[in-house]
């Protein structure tokens, strides 16, 4: 797993949501959706909700609680 993602599966497995500008902030992880593919491929769960941002719409990514 590549560094990038094992610091967003830290990040959501915490209870925390996450932006793709939120990614860029805190991480520098400019393709986010990549990053929570390969989440999903290794076999997390994770849930993808739309949010509205400023007249366009985002997801904000999310984890169960465990």
């Amino acid at each position: 797993m590549k560094p990038q993602t094992k610091q967003v599966l830290g990040w959501l497995k915490a209870g925390n949501t996450l932006t793709s500008r939120q990614a860029q902030k805190l991480f520098g992880i400019d393709r986010l959706a990549s990053r929570i593919g390969e989440l999903r491929d290794a076999g997390h769960t994770v849930i993808t909700t739309m949010i509205r941002v400023r007249k366009s719409n985002i997801g904000r990514y999310s984890m169960e609680a465990m």
